[in-house]
């Protein structure tokens, strides 16, 4: 027997003093910040290795005081103690000689202490805690220029968003604790197992969490906050886009077992998510700042994200999670390089739109290598039932998003077929991170939602169609009907910012805008 399966408590207090270290260095060692990434690092290894020599199950030895050791929360914790080294590292040499640093690296390790606390709990009492905790912290630093009116007007549209998502998350606790009479996540699924049939109460309980991590993950229409914060320091966006926002899929992925069997809240996680990624993505074409652009790309992300959850695919819904972290945030913190490579494309000869000809051969292409590999999977690999109808549908997806790579080349044989080459590799790329994330986390099976799959099919099909049309025709009538809106991002962070202001009016702005009116009319035109 391993010496931790006798110890328990030991791998309890490696969990514990990662969010201790973090909260102890904001309150005592502000001015020091950079010393505590290593510390965090170290423990959040020795946490991993104890968990991996750990047999237990959170069912029984897993959870002990209350921190919950699997393989999730070690991942995640990895996962954020790195980004924070990183960040905190990046901020230093940012915001060197600004004499709000030792203000901004408090409010950073706070939030690193908050979001640490939120991964290794096993209540959501604390879990529902850490969360509005992390928000109110970054507040903080999204508001770290008090001058800027831009700044303000977003972090008070996400400040009231965020409260808005913990009322829903409050109500759905009271009505869990009322049915399961407990808030720990290993009695939440020792109850869904016993109970595979929801009562109504606990689907409505589902949809709310639902809604609450709609709000807090920018989906649409509650997006704009996220798409205006770029008047916060750049490692801020790197902190929110790569870790924070990411915080509704991670709360999701934990309550799989429960979620599972809600129908109602599965079907809202596909329609949200996949409406979200397929208006912000073509949204996303039509920026020209690279951070606004980002941005929008995170609201489809977050949106792709949810729907996963939607379909089941929970492990999926992981390595999304940290894929996306970890993109997110090499992106923003290279944000300052993204003038260079446009200078490149400047110089460089234009890309002609593909001919039709090309396009159809090009998808032609890509369908069949997508075919042949469905084929290749089925027969050597053991499918679940939950993948037998999402992995073809996320095979001929990954093909579809490769046609325009093959389509701007020069027709040939040796193109087509190297372009073949690369939907294969690709989707056994694609498919080979599903088998090891399955492995992360057990399978939870639901209802099967073949009507979910289908319509999420049918949604980026109808994505990857009209991109292609506007490729083709810029100028044409799809073109002229669609551009405006948009450009405008569909007009949908306009209405909600007049309904909110109405209800809830942002604090007076600072004396030094001398035309607060005009800046604000602006903020919301930028962020649109």
């Amino acid at each position: 027997m391993h010496a931790f399966e006798e110890w328990p408590f030991v791998i309890a207090l490696l969990g514990l003093a990662i969010p201790a270290i973090f909260a102890v260095a904001a309150v005592a060692l502000p001015r020091r910040a950079e010393l505590v990434g290593a510390p965090a690092l170290a423990m959040a290894v020795c946490f991993t290795v104890g968990v991996a020599l750990f047999k237990g199950t959170p069912g029984d030895d897993g959870a002990s005081l209350g921190v919950r050791a699997d393989a999730v929360t070690c991942v995640m914790l990895l996962l954020v103690t790195s980004l924070g080294v990183v960040i905190a590292h990046y901020s230093r040499t940012y915001l060197q000689g600004d004499p709000g640093l030792p203000r901004y690296q408090r409010w950073l390790l706070l939030t690193l202490s908050a979001v640490t606390t939120l991964v290794i709990a096993n209540n959501l009492v604390v879990i529902a805690l850490g969360w509005t905790a992390t928000s109110i912290a970054l507040h903080q630093l999204l508001t770290f220029y008090p001058d800027r009116t831009a700044a303000l007007v977003a972090a008070h549209k996400k400040f009231l968003v965020s409260r808005l998502a913990d009322a829903c998350l409050a109500v759905s606790l009271v009505v869990i604790h009322s049915n399961v009479g407990s808030l720990d996540l290993d009695r939440i699924e020792a109850w869904t197992t016993a109970h595979p049939h929801l009562s109504p109460s606990m689907q409505f309980a589902a949809v709310l969490i639902v809604v609450a991590v709609a709000l807090k993950s920018a989906q649409l229409p509650f997006h704009g906050w996220l798409t205006q914060v770029m008047e916060a320091p750049t490692p801020v966006s790197a902190l929110l886009h790569a870790g924070v926002v990411n915080i509704g899929g991670f709360v999701l992925i934990r309550l799989s077992p429960w979620m599972s069997q809600a129908v109602f809240a599965q079907m809202l996680l596909v329609t949200i998510g996949l409406t979200t990624a397929v208006l912000a993505a073509l949204v996303m074409t039509t920026r020209v700042s690279v951070k606004v652009a980002l941005a929008w790309s995170t609201c489809a992300q977050m949106g792709f994200m949810l729907v996963q959850c939607g379909l089941g695919l929970w492990h999926l819904a992981l390595l999304h999670l940290v894929a996306h972290s970890l993109y997110k945030a090499h992106a923003f913190l290279s944000a300052g390089t993204a003038v260079e490579g446009w200078r490149v494309d400047a110089l460089a000869k234009p890309r002609s739109a593909p001919s039709p000809t090309r396009l159809v051969v090009g998808i032609v292409a890509a369908l069949g290598a997508a075919a042949l590999f469905i084929a290749l999977v089925q027969h050597f690999v053991a499918l679940s039932p939950a993948d037998r109808f999402s992995v073809p549908m996320l095979a001929i997806l990954v093909s579809l998003s490769m046609v325009p790579l093959v389509a701007q080349q020069t027709p040939s044989i040796a193109v087509y077929t190297a372009g073949a080459g690369r939907v294969i590799a690709v989707a056994l790329l694609y498919i080979g991170w599903h088998v090891a994330a399955a492995h992360l986390m057990p399978t939870h099976v639901g209802v099967s939602n073949y009507l979910g799959c289908a319509f999420v099919g049918v949604g980026f099909v109808g994505l990857f169609a009209v991109k292609v049309t506007l490729q083709m025709a810029p100028n044409g009538r799809l073109a002229r009907a669609i551009y405006p809106w948009l450009f405008a991002g569909f007009y949908l962070d306009e209405r909600f910012t007049r309904i909110t202001f109405r209800l809830w009016p942002p604090r007076r702005l600072p004396r030094s805008s001398t035309q607060p009116t005009i800046q604000l009319q602006k903020t919301i035109e930028v962020g649109t």
